[in-house]
């Protein structure tokens, strides 16, 4: 194959990356790009680290921590106020407790045991770590055990204590920007105790 062709090629092909570009949605585009600006600084703030996830669940470090709180009030005032300006609608899912217990234990235990949550054990492998496959495959499999005893657990576990959907504003009787106030207060002052502790 000589240069020109290689040229008509890649041009082919980048022809057809810009119709099927075109064919994706601008929500999964947007997805896609916040998606990899969370991940680079993933790995940035350095939490896509055995040592790191380990000393969190030692409270030894809290890097991770500090991390997920900036995501959290991020994530709050950037979903409030694009609901607000109308541009996005709140999915927003039933409360029900026997689940949510349930998946908090088995999320913490497999946390534990392997050393990463599912998104920092997505970005380990991306750097080249294989402890994290581990992780993936238990996660893929665990999907698949759901969704097969899915019919059981609907009408058992999915229905203890369901509060239906409901969110702290509306629990609270009060605008959601005081309770994204509150929630960030609360997340800044600990960050910065945190800092001073030299956590």
């Amino acid at each position: 194959m000589d240069l020109d062709q290689i040229v008509v090629h890649l041009n082919e092909i980048l022809v057809s990356l810009k119709g099927i570009a075109n064919a994706v949605d601008l929500e999964l585009r947007f997805g896609l790009v916040t998606g990899m600006v969370f991940g680079v600084l993933l790995q940035r703030a350095r939490v896509l680290r055995y040592d790191k996830q380990l000393a969190a669940l030692r409270f030894k470090d809290f890097t991770i921590l500090k991390f997920m709180m900036s995501a959290i009030i991020v994530g709050m005032i950037g979903t409030y106020f694009l609901y607000d300006q109308g541009l996005v609608k709140l999915s927003i899912k039933p409360t029900i407790l026997g689940g949510t217990i349930t998946g908090g234990v088995l999320f913490g235990v497999g946390w534990a045991l392997l050393g990463y949550c599912p998104g920092t054990s997505m970005g380990a492998l991306g750097e080249g770590r294989t402890d994290a496959l581990w992780g993936i495959l238990g996660a893929i499999v665990g999907a698949a055990l759901y969704a097969e005893m899915f019919p059981y657990l609907q009408d058992t576990l999915l229905k203890m204590h369901d509060y239906g959907k409901i969110t702290l504003p509306q629990l609270l009787g009060v605008n959601h920007w005081i309770v994204i106030a509150g929630v960030s207060v609360v997340f800044l002052l600990s960050f910065v105790l945190m800092e001073k502790k030299g956590l």
